[in-house]
């Protein structure tokens, strides 16, 4: 593991998220923009948040559901 691994997991004191949490938001964001406000299928989400973070699409899965409340389109 390697030591900025090692502070994904706390909350950020601004907002409680954590550093994994806001990686997928932030790429969900940006490719809602991209795409026109509409939905965003899950793989593409996924392909974004690799390319800045290592996690599984199961753990990707679960943050959508704790911050979003759904899951995106598969």
């Amino acid at each position: 593991m390697h030591d900025h691994d090692s502070y994904d997991a706390l909350p950020d004191v601004r907002d409680g998220l954590t550093r994994r949490e806001r990686i997928v938001l932030w790429c969900l964001n940006t490719l809602q923009q991209e795409r026109g406000d509409r939905q965003v299928p899950t793989g593409m989400l996924y392909g974004s948040v690799v390319e800045h973070v290592e996690m599984s699409i199961e753990e990707m899965q679960r943050i959508l559901m704790r911050c979003v409340g759904h899951t995106l389109l598969p």
